[in-house]
């Protein structure tokens, strides 16, 4: 039997979970209202998982909790998305730049490993791992740029755009494109070249937005 706190992380993780999927599928459209009351009573249990849920969300950028009105589906206009990626790319790309003289063989092997586990869950079309093990080939070459500040910097940005770029990598064929990209950059690690690096990251993160702006647009019409 499943302890109490075990039980509870669990039903919380299901409700981030199912409220994320509506939201990136289109049945949460922006700016519809997320009822807490009836979460609370579809799940069977307190308001306070739903609220912890609710301010994760927040963070991520899928929800805006607002006084008096709850939780509502935030909206991004075309704004938003071109100055998060426009942002993502300057950042990541000097920390490419910085990463290409620090990287360790162990740290390149790394990379090409976590690659070739995104090549396989881009050919299965496992969204949700895929996502996540991304974020992990990123995270080894920020860390590896050795500047806390522009480490913090990032994640503080891409944590609160974390929609935004799961919608991204949501889009047919994206995936796929994506393992291509890191392939480049990690040969471009390899032989040291950061103004390629730079440049092959900073391209990376714009094309993200661009595919972005396109899908957003031709849902539009």
């Amino acid at each position: 039997m499943k302890k109490p706190m075990e039980k509870h992380l669990t039903l919380r993780e299901k409700i981030l979970e199912n409220i994320r999927d509506a939201i990136v599928s289109g049945s949460l459209k922006g700016g519809s209202r997320v009822s807490e009351p009836e979460l609370a009573e579809h799940y069977g249990i307190s308001r306070t998982p739903i609220r912890e849920a609710f301010r994760q969300l927040e963070s991520e950028g899928y929800l805006t909790v607002i006084p008096r009105r709850g939780a509502v589906v935030s909206e991004f206009s075309p704004k938003d998305i071109e100055e998060f990626y426009a942002i993502k790319s300057i950042m990541e790309g000097y920390a490419a730049r910085r990463a290409c003289e620090k990287l360790t063989s162990k740290d390149l092997d790394r990379l090409q490993a976590i690659n070739n586990k995104l090549a396989d869950l881009a050919r299965s079309g496992d969204i949700k791992h895929f996502f996540k093990i991304h974020s992990d080939f990123h995270e080894l070459f920020i860390k590896a740029a050795d500047n806390e500040k522009l480490h913090e910097l990032i994640a503080g940005l891409v944590t609160k755009f974390q929609r935004l770029r799961f919608t991204s990598l949501s889009l047919p064929g994206r995936m796929a494109v994506s393992v291509q990209e890191h392939e480049k950059i990690i040969d471009a690690f390899r032989r040291k070249d950061a103004d390629l690096a730079e440049t092959l990251v900073r391209k990376n993160a714009e094309y993200g937005g661009r595919v972005l702006m396109d899908g957003t647009q031709a849902a539009c019409n």
